[in-house]
């Protein structure tokens, strides 16, 4: 009973082309696809009665909860829930579905989740809570106030380490924040030893190896590059599938490196672009996702991220209003970023750590589509294509679909769009402008449309 993750509202979809003209001839012409709203297929939502839950259906959730602390389950109080006719409470029965899949309870949820929503949940090979988040997202659903309160005691019943994020939170929409399946790693910066009862391990400060002395590594084997300061590392795949975080120093600067496998995202966040009053922070995985991404977290402050952003959304570090600075990660093969950068430096093969990975952690987990809820997808691009994405020093969001990318560039030059430009480095991509680099990284389109909804996409008209 350990996995959340958090789901998404796609607001934006696109049916009108513009296309944008350049005036350099070593420059790739390329076309706007502007965002409009659309609805995802979803029907239309039920309605809503105003004003605060009927104390009695909220004393009925607060027994189901009690009941679950206690070992049991009070089916009784669940019909209650479904009695009281407030659509409202369907999140805190999608809730309940993450825990209990199939057997009668889950049955007596689908149940009550029906005749609270109206809709018959499509499970079609995914378990039942992924239909029912996916259509509330679509919805845009509002929670009773509280609901954050009643889902905090319903989540830290299964991992206590989560108090600290419900009890501050600033900006996080816990309708949105499911289980992901494992356990928060709070162990101390350094700790070299796995979880006990279940995390997703940071490595910390891992050794380093000159990249002429990595001959463990194919050179068709996938690496996350960062280059700062002066200095290049390249963290293999395989690795961060496996710990989904790194902290270390690069170039003089403490860096945390995230993985959201689900979103095949790495980023790098400069850990110490903090107030000088805040500890430099190190960055662990909670265990909780959020539309899709994990929920990073502060280890010194219990402070969560929103790990596509870098803002802090609770505790101290979201109070002070801090975002981390990003840098750039690009995506390519060992063999190319090699040659791009020989004096690379690689994580030591077995991590400091004295153990083995194996060349392919995950298998074909994500070749099918999301495995947790996303709610409807923007339909400009296909739901897990790569795209290379960038927010401009004004703010503007753009995505830069991987494949159309590689076709442009496949003759060298460079593409240019909206004051940017995109060149090519080892088999990835690094994104500049006038004043120098942009902070880029890759992902899945579904995760950079979820996070930035108002995103423009380039395309090759």
């Amino acid at each position: 009973m350990r996995r959340f993750l958090v789901l998404a509202l796609f607001l934006t979809a696109c049916t009108d082309v513009a296309v944008v003209t350049t005036t350099t001839t070593s420059s790739v012409v390329g076309s706007l696809v502007e965002p409009q709203e659309f609805d995802g297929g979803y029907p239309p939502p039920p309605d809503v009665p105003e004003g605060a839950l009927d104390p009695a259906i909220d004393d009925e959730v607060g027994s189901v909860i009690a009941s679950i602390a206690a070992g049991g389950f009070e089916s009784e109080a669940l019909d209650a829930i479904g009695d009281g006719g407030d659509p409202r409470v369907s999140w805190f029965l999608a809730d309940l579905l993450r825990f209990f899949q199939g057997g009668p309870n889950g049955s007596q949820i689908e149940r009550v989740f029906t005749e609270t929503t109206g809709i018959t949940l499509e499970k079609a090979g995914s378990p039942a809570f992924v239909d029912a988040f996916n259509h509330l997202i679509a919805w845009d659903l509002p929670a009773w106030d509280g609901y954050d309160v009643r889902k905090g005691e319903l989540y830290t019943i299964l991992e206590p380490g989560w108090r600290p994020f419900f009890e501050e939170n600033v900006a996080i929409d816990w309708r949105w924040v499911t289980w992901g399946g494992v356990l928060i790693d709070d162990r101390p910066l350094g700790d070299p030893n796995p979880c006990l009862e279940g995390c997703i391990p940071a490595l910390d400060d891992p050794p380093t190896v000159p990249g002429e002395e990595a001959s463990w590594l194919e050179g068709d084997d996938v690496v996350f590059g960062i280059v700062h300061n002066g200095e290049s590392l390249a963290l293999p795949r395989n690795q961060m599938e496996v710990h989904e975080m790194v902290n270390l120093t690069l170039g003089g600067d403490r860096l945390g490196v995230p993985y959201c496998t689900l979103c095949g995202s790495a980023q790098a966040y400069l850990t110490g672009s903090v107030p000088d009053s805040f500890e430099t922070v190190v960055l662990r995985t909670s265990g909780l996702l959020s539309r899709s991404n994990k929920v990073m977290y502060d280890l010194n402050t219990s402070s969560v991220f929103d790990t596509f952003t870098g803002e802090a959304l609770s505790g101290p570090l979201g109070e002070a209003g801090v975002v981390l600075d990003q840098i750039s990660v690009v995506a390519s093969t060992w063999a190319d970023w090699f040659e791009a950068h020989p004096d690379t430096r690689v994580i030591a093969e077995d991590g400091g750590l004295g153990r083995s990975y194996s060349d392919d952690p995950l298998g074909d987990r994500d070749d099918f589509g999301p495995i947790f809820p996303v709610g409807p997808v923007d339909p400009r691009l296909e739901v897990q294509e790569k795209v290379l994405g960038v927010v401009t020093t004004d703010g503007t969001a753009i995505a830069f679909p991987v494949p159309a990318l590689r076709s442009a560039l496949d003759d060298g030059g460079r593409v240019e769009f909206q004051g940017l430009s995109v060149i090519a480095e080892g088999s990835g991509f690094r994104v500049v402008d006038p004043d120098g680099e942009v902070a880029s990284h890759e992902s899945f389109w579904f995760a950079w449309s979820q996070f930035h909804p108002e995103t423009l996409v380039w395309a090759i008209p």
